[in-house]
């Protein structure tokens, strides 16, 4: 297969400065939650893009003072020549694939806690640090103080360069860096010569941009990354304003322009807040400026939409982030013709949650994301069957198809029986809610996968019971049955069942799912769960005229959308529909008509009228058919079955992320030894310095 003509334009070099990229595949800068902590897994996955077609490939932000320490967030780091080795290494695997590395060098001002380096932050103003809450304070910066950041960032850039780095990012947006808060008037009220007017203001990420210039411009392009709205009115900056003004101002010193909205909560918003390409009104002004390339991103995963706003002199570049991680093959399989087999961003987030625990990020999409290096997973290939077999797989949720996509392509012959109708268990039922659709994309990607194989068989409306299981004859069984709903409110604050909770007037997400609805008016949500599903059934039933009301025990509602960076357009649209919100309240009691709940903030029980209750609380595996395979394996004199497994939400209810992980982990495991006792994976390991005088 070749590419199609129309998608030409993606593949046309293009000169940034004095280097240039070898097509308009852009993976800006993106954390990942590895960086300097786990760094050889770091390397892995970037060079991963570059051998999937990224035409540049970029580190996550980079601190290059120690003043600037953003633990516990796995972040790079530059601080001295320790760091340059597997910074290196990264440039090494990016430029083996012809790819252009590029580095962002940051330093997030006065939102640093200094937790590792114990220095004092520093910003434009005497003010407290926000990230953690802690109770630390930045000091403002003066003039010395200035003088020392510019020259630190001025060696940053040519350490970056003689590293062998070929762009360096100067960034000043999200409302996270030094240039973006002496820029901002509500951080930044000095009177001297970099406060006051937007020119003022400017100064220093002008400094820093000329600076980086006139020390390795010859050699190495510089990028401004740059914020044109903060999505704030006139509090802020505004892309028809003081955002298209410094744009003007600055428009011709640096090679590219990389541009966003802020804050990251705006630059990453999930899809069920925001459609593909959603900044481009924002942005669409940079190139009418500046006669420098433009780049930009927005969860771009459809080539057509990339050329569209190539081809309306929107961008040069298309900058990703997210679909760089749900397929970093994208590049390639437009190149090869292969459309059909990108593995399109869904845009939920998961990525940035983990990132924001400080832990591996991981990918919906992508089960091998964060893998590369620590597995030995790579996204288009697994190893080949060493022995001819034949596996069933029950269950076609997201664990399911994954499995039988994974088993399939190692060229097992495989079965997979569905109990129902129609593919993609929790997946397809999930994705009919209020703005998930994209979620579909888990479901539709692994059956057109599947459908090209000729060794997997599909067999839909196929429940089975443990007999039939056997009696199929597989060499391996996989049991991929998902999980339900509790009803009794058992979940994470509440360990015993709420009285009244065997009401019939008494609902779960999986009643609402199945079409059942409330029959009076008043419904209640009890939400332990604290992720999205409450949220997207009060949606769900506000949209059908239910007056409902959502409580949780947590202080705010969907506690974890807060690393997703959800929490804020989640609590938006939930008052928008008219749900009445009730943070601090656990449920005590459910009865007729009413449901009890103890106001933690009160201090005492109150009650609210309830016509139905709905709970979002835990989730029970359907693991009953696993345990009576089992029983029936064990009692059998002679059986050709080599391996049972339960995998996905059968094993233990998650995330759809974990259920796609533990299907592919099945499939990669399959025919191998796996004592459950080692360690599953290769360890970054961290050199002790010899004790001075040698080893005691």
């Amino acid at each position: 297969m070749t590419r199609d003509p129309r998608y030409d334009i993606l593949f046309e070099p293009l000169k940034i400065g004095p280097k240039t990229a070898p097509n308009r595949f852009y993976q800006v800068p993106h954390c990942n939650g590895m960086g300097r902590v786990y760094p050889n897994a770091m390397v892995g996955m970037r060079g991963m893009k570059a051998q999937g077609g990224w035409g540049i490939v970029c580190t996550e932000q980079c601190d290059f003072y120690a003043s600037g320490d953003a633990s516990p967030y796995a972040e790079t780091n530059m601080w001295d020549k320790g760091d340059e080795v597997y910074l290196g290494r990264m440039c090494e695997e990016v430029h083996k694939y012809g790819s252009l590395a590029g580095i962002e060098l940051v330093h997030n001002g006065h939102d640093t806690p200094n937790l590792y380096s114990r220095e004092v932050p520093i910003g434009p103003m005497h003010r407290p640090m926000n990230w953690s809450m802690a109770p630390i304070q930045a000091r403002a910066m003066d003039k010395q103080d200035i003088r020392d950041y510019r020259r630190a960032h001025r060696q940053a850039a040519i350490r970056a360069r003689d590293i062998g780095f070929d762009l360096v990012i100067v960034y000043a947006g999200h409302d996270g860096t030094v240039p973006s808060h002496f820029l901002a008037k509500r951080h930044n009220q000095r009177t001297d010569e970099y406060g006051g007017s937007l020119e003022n203001r400017l100064r220093l990420f002008r400094e820093l941009l000329e600076e980086a210039k006139d020390a390795v411009g010859h050699d190495v392009a510089v990028t401004a990354r740059f914020a044109v709205d903060e999505m704030m009115g006139p509090d802020g900056l505004e892309w028809h304003a003081e955002g298209r003004e410094a744009v003007e101002m600055l428009a011709e010193i640096p090679d590219l322009w990389d541009v966003n909205v802020a804050d990251w909560d705006n630059d990453s918003k999930t899809s069920r807040f925001a459609p593909e390409g959603y900044q481009e009104e924002y942005v669409a002004f940079v190139k009418q400026v500046t006669t420098k390339p433009v780049s930009t991103v927005g969860r771009y995963t459809s080539p057509d939409a990339m050329i569209s706003a190539i081809k309306r002199g929107i961008v040069d570049l298309i900058g990703a982030a997210r679909p760089s991680i749900a397929d970093p093959f994208l590049p390639n399989k437009v190149e090869e013709g292969r459309l059909e087999d990108i593995r399109e961003c869904i845009g939920c987030n998961v990525c940035v949650g983990w990132t924001q625990m400080t832990a591996p990020a991981r990918c919906t999409q992508n089960p091998t994301f964060s893998e590369e290096w620590r597995k030995d997973w790579h996204p288009e290939s697994l190893p080949p069957a060493e022995a001819d077999g034949h596996v069933l797989i029950v269950g076609s949720g997201p664990s399911g198809l994954e499995a039988a996509r994974a088993v399939g392509l190692r060229g097992y012959q495989v079965t997979l029986a569905e109990a129902e109708d129609e593919l993609g268990g929790r997946v397809t039922r999930e994705s009919k809610l209020p703005g998930l659709s994209a979620w579909a994309r888990v479901r539709d990607y692994r059956v057109g996968q599947i459908q090209k194989m000729t060794n997997v068989e599909i067999y839909r409306a196929s429940r089975l019971s443990a007999e039939q299981v056997l009696e199929l004859g597989a060499d391996h069984i996989a049991i991929a049955t998902g999980a339900t709903w509790r009803r009794d409110g058992y979940g994470r604050n509440l360990t015993s069942p709420v009285p009244g909770s065997d009401a019939g007037h008494v609902l779960t997400p999986d009643d609402i799912l199945n079409g059942s609805r409330p029959s009076g008016k008043n419904v209640l949500i009890f939400d332990d769960d604290h992720y999205y599903m409450a949220s997207v059934m009060a949606e769900l039933l506000a949209s059908e005229g239910y007056e409902v009301s959502l409580a949780t025990p947590m202080p705010t509602i969907a506690t974890f959308m807060t690393h997703t960076l959800e929490h804020g357009a989640n609590q938006d649209r939930l008052l928008e529909s008219g749900v009445a919100l009730l943070p601090n309240a656990a449920l005590e009691a459910i009865e007729s008509g009413k449901a009890r709940l103890f106001d933690d903030i009160l201090g005492r029980t109150v009650e609210r009228d309830a016509d139905a209750v709905l709970m979002v609380t835990s989730r029970t595996p359907n693991d009953g058919l696993y345990h009576e395979v089992q029983q029936a394996l064990e009692a059998a004199s002679d059986t050709s079955v080599q391996t049972l497994s339960r995998i996905g939400d059968c094993q233990a209810p998650g995330i759809i992320a974990t259920s796609v992980y533990e299907g592919h982990r099945f499939a990669r495991d399959l025919g191998k030894t796996v004592d459950p006792v080692d360690v599953p994976f290769r360890r970054e390991r961290i050199a002790i310095e010899q004790a001075a005088g040698g080893a005691g």
